[in-house]
């Protein structure tokens, strides 16, 4: 079975992990490391995919700023979300060759975490690309946008575990005017601590999910994977 090196990131500037992702994915689109997973918490920031419109940040730019929250515009797909201390996120960069099968093989792996966690989540692939990631009930939990270039991946999914959710009140979350947005702690009653619980599950999960098996590795060792295909 192939490996998926797993690295838990601590806290990152949603700038940073961007950097960081472009780099693992020369690596991987060169053969130098196999599949990876980051796992990682952001600093508050909005984020619009490829496919934002107008009107999803409706208090206007200036007002976002000015609350202390950054604005980044990326190549995932998916419109604008949120990420914030207390949410996980994970950037799995690995090689595909079919991109909505992945998004499912995503949704799935975290539908099997949160069912360990006694949630019973759901993916809604039948009601269109607006209503991509992880359902409980009408509420989301979840939020999934990936980009491909030259067969590997980069972004993935943000999963609500004990995030602040008021941010998401002030756009339009995924483009949808009605979404209500909920969290693990909210589902469970679970308190403070649970991301990191919900941290391994979630790893555990797409790894198996991908086929792969896990192996936990530090970031000093995916840098160096990485700088070994600069030029010298």
């Amino acid at each position: 079975m192939s490996e998926l090196w797993v690295c838990h990131l601590g806290t990152l500037e949603y700038r940073q992990a961007l950097e960081l992702q472009e780099r693992l994915r020369a690596a991987r689109q060169a053969d130098a490391i196999p599949d990876v997973l980051l796992t990682l918490e952001h600093y508050p920031v909005y984020t619009r995919g490829r496919r934002s419109a107008p009107g999803e940040l409706p208090m206007g730019e200036e007002w976002y700023l000015m609350q202390g929250f950054e604005i980044v515009d990326t190549d995932r797909g998916g419109k604008v979300t949120y990420h914030g201390p207390g949410q996980l996120v994970g950037y799995p960069i690995v090689r595909v060759e079919d991109v909505v099968a992945y998004v499912r093989t995503l949704e799935r792996a975290l539908i099997a975490a949160l069912a360990q966690e006694g949630i019973a989540a759901r993916a809604r692939p039948e009601d269109g690309p607006d209503f991509t990631g992880v359902w409980v009930a009408d509420r989301k939990i979840a939020s999934i946008g990936v980009h491909v270039a030259r067969g590997v991946t980069t972004h993935g999914f943000a999963v609500n575990v004990e995030n602040d959710l008021q941010p998401f009140s002030w756009i339009v979350p995924c483009g949808l005017e009605d979404v209500r947005m909920t969290s693990l702690i909210r589902e469970t009653g679970r308190g403070a601590g649970a991301i990191r619980c919900f941290r391994r599950r979630a790893a555990f999960q797409v790894a198996e999910a991908l086929g792969r098996r896990q192996r936990l590795v530090s970031l000093a060792r995916l840098e160096a994977a990485a700088r070994a295909l600069q030029p010298q």
